[in-house]
């Protein structure tokens, strides 16, 4: 089975709420879809998200997808690239012009598992066919109204776990939005919160001992203070022994096995990219580090987060993207379960390739905005 041709779709709309952190605001979405095709008539798909600014146009897109990426694949086999071991040096050490790392990592998991028949859960070594979900409410710029709408919504299809943003420079407001938590849900299983880098070493004890202090017992702060500072993130871990750390989502596969022999993290931190999060979950194991699925296109994490026994939880954020599949992963209960589909389980919709693509760059303005989000309340 060999790689023959690929199709890529480009998508922008209007969010249907802003989301972000202490450190940045997002109110529109940009992602293009990549499917590679193989002479079996198989499709692998991937996403090809970009967090804060507009793709260009799709043929700009498969201009660069031609020249920088197409060489490399057209004719092989996925799953030889899949396990390919390269070696990088000097100028081999680069990015794509796009981000096509992580869509194209997915779709050749997705085809390496459809030659099996199997699916990628499976493939990977996962036998358990869920995984514990918490809600996730990128909530930092929300008001408190729509804070509390959120969070009771997710409390009551079954989430008892909960995730909010921190990090303000008043840490009054930080404490009020734990407090309005706290009475939109009730007791929960557990609380995690997210300072996305904005507090300092010194901050973030002082700050974590009078959020204990105040009766609220936190499960982990995630990404108290700056990513490459090792001693502050172990200083944090002795200063708060009441709750765990958990850090790396910024870094990659590489920056987290430093942050691991460092041993300033308590958790580990991983996210969409399969081949990266199984290497960072074995050594993980290694190390008996928990490891986080943190937020993944459409949830397709969940394939790792079933196949590593290190995985306790998954994170669920209510982004509206389910319209741009045929069918999402099924969230119940509080629990995420993975489709007994062969690849990793997610299909670009006929009707968003038809309706959705935008394949010129359009003003924010303009944009459509997102259909209505079947995971949250209208």
């Amino acid at each position: 089975m060999r790689i023959v041709d690929f199709r890529i779709v480009r998508f922008q709309f209007a969010r249907d709420r802003a989301i972000g952190d202490s450190q940045v605001r997002i109110a529109h979405a940009h992602v293009a879809t990549l499917e590679l095709i193989t002479d079996t008539g198989l499709v692998g798909l991937g996403f090809v998200p970009s967090l804060f600014n507009a793709l260009p146009s799709l043929a700009e897109i498969e201009r660069i997808f031609r020249a920088e990426i197409w060489p490399g694949i057209e004719g092989e086999e996925p799953a030889a690239l899949v396990h390919k071991v390269r070696r990088p040096r000097g100028g081999n050490i680069r990015g794509a012009s796009l981000p096509f790392g992580e869509g194209l990592d997915q779709a050749l998991w997705d085809l390496a598992a459809k030659q099996l028949n199997l699916p990628l859960w499976k493939l990977l070594g996962g036998t358990k066919p869920r995984v514990k979900a918490y809600a996730s409410g990128l909530d930092f710029h929300l008001s408190d109204d729509d804070f509390c709408a959120l969070f009771d919504h997710a409390a009551s299809i079954g989430y008892t776990a909960f995730k909010i943003k921190v990090g303000h420079p008043d840490l009054e407001r930080d404490l009020h939005r734990l407090d309005l938590l706290v009475k939109t849900v009730g007791k929960p299983q557990a609380i995690m919160i997210d300072a996305n880098e904005g507090w300092s070493p010194q901050q973030t004890v002082r700050n974590m001992n009078i959020i204990n202090k105040a009766g609220f017992d936190i499960l982990w702060i995630e990404d108290p203070c700056l990513r490459y500072d090792f001693e502050g993130l172990k200083m944090i871990r002795q200063g708060c022994p009441f709750t765990l750390v958990n850090s790396g989502e910024y870094f990659d596969a590489h920056g987290k096995r430093r942050l691991i022999e460092a041993h300033g993290t308590d958790m580990i931190n991983v996210h969409g990219y399969v081949s990266e999060v199984m290497r960072i979950g074995w050594l993980a194991a290694e190390h008996g580090i928990p490891v986080s699925l943190g937020n993944s296109f459409l949830e397709i994490g969940v394939n790792m987060a079933i196949a590593l026994p290190e995985v306790e939880w998954l994170e669920y954020s209510f982004q509206n993207f389910d319209h741009l599949i045929e069918t999402p992963f099924e969230i119940r209960d509080g629990w995420i379960y993975a489709h007994d589909r062969i690849g990793h389980g997610l299909t670009l919709s006929e009707t968003a390739r038809q309706d959705w693509a935008v394949p010129e760059v359009m003003a924010d303005e303009d944009l459509p905005a997102a259909p209505v989000n079947t995971r949250l309340p209208h």
